[in-house]
């Protein structure tokens, strides 16, 4: 387990961060004139944690960071907060253009009552590890905050080795998690390897949850549950206290609706899965478009076998 003790009161409050379990990576729902619709976003917070989850991830890529504003971010960490109440931890996604917006929304967000946060390389620009190295570390001195670094090479180029993280984690005691997003589940294996329990190692890619729990991961940053939390839950734990039989079968329901996480339009097709069970909006700000056409049709397909098929023991639940 990682050793950092942060201040409780530094982060006024807020919920005790828990990073072993299911934590969504939160969708911001939007309004007709698709300005942030924050009842929505409470009753959505509230709703997952009903069913299990033990904290939520806002401003990441699901959430559709890049179009919110600053305000905007600093606006959907406070709803968060407020809406959950000490009941789950609020752990905002930090990414920007500059290590400068980033130090600030750290700031801002570690005053709005975020539990802690996870850390990305910057939008865009993506170099050696010298100069990521030094983004990532200028945002953990700048937060009294336990974090989370986000490795997903695939959507940021940016790709932190574990030799790379071992090198981070020895100089910011902060640093006590990973989300590791490079949909190579031996990376599990490798820092496992070479941190032991120093770092909690949590999965980022949605079709690799069992494979990644079975090598060592401890948690999911999870996309899905924004429209099937029990499920998720159910998954995740039957993975975790190795009831392989069980898992396998409510995987295999599963697996069609995980892999919309794993491409480019995956934010339209899980805010439409989330449209289809009763739990949101399709919606989405430009430069992302409504699925139409083909696309559309095949991810109505998909929905429409899952919800047919759903397992009646968790439906129930």
């Amino acid at each position: 387990m990682p050793t950092f003790d942060p201040d409780p009161s530094a982060a006024g409050g807020a919920a005790p961060l828990r990073w072993r379990g299911v934590l969504p990576a939160i969708t911001t729902p939007f309004h007709d004139d698709l300005s942030v619709d924050h009842d929505f976003l409470a009753e959505h917070a509230r709703w997952m944690v009903d069913a299990g989850c033990v904290g939520v991830v806002p401003c990441g890529s699901l959430g559709e960071s890049a179009t919110l504003s600053f305000d905007e971010k600093v606006a959907v960490v406070r709803t968060l907060v407020g809406a959950l109440a000490g009941r789950a931890a609020v752990v905002p996604g930090v990414a920007a253009l500059s290590t400068a917006e980033a130090v600030r929304f750290a700031r801002a967000a570690e005053a709005a009552g975020a539990a802690g946060l996870m850390v990305l390389p910057p939008y865009v620009y993506s170099t050696d590890f010298r100069e990521m190295k030094a983004h990532v570390g200028a945002v953990l001195v700048a937060t009294g905050l336990p974090c989370m670094l986000y490795n997903n090479p695939v959507a940021y180029t940016t790709d932190f080795t574990p030799e790379q993280v071992a090198e981070l984690a020895a100089e910011h005691p902060n640093l006590v998690a990973i989300k590791e997003s490079s949909t190579d589940v031996r990376r599990v294996t490798a820092l496992r390897a070479l941190l032991g329990d120093r770092l909690e190692v949590l999965v980022g890619v949605d079709d690799a949850i069992v494979e990644g729990v079975g090598a060592g991961a401890v948690g999911w940053i999870a996309g899905l549950v924004n429209a099937f939390p029990e499920e998720s839950v159910r998954l995740f734990e039957l993975a975790r206290d190795g009831r392989g039989g069980e898992a396998e079968a409510l995987y295999r329901w599963f697996l069609p609706l995980l892999r919309l996480d794993t491409v480019p339009k995956f934010v339209q097709l899980i805010k439409l899965v989330q449209e289809r069970v009763g739990r949101g909006s399709a919606r989405v700000r430009p430069p992302r478009l409504a699925l139409a056409g083909e696309e559309l049709a095949e991810a109505e397909r998909v929905v429409a076998r899952a919800l047919a098929e759903r397992p009646e023991a968790v439906e129930a639940s």
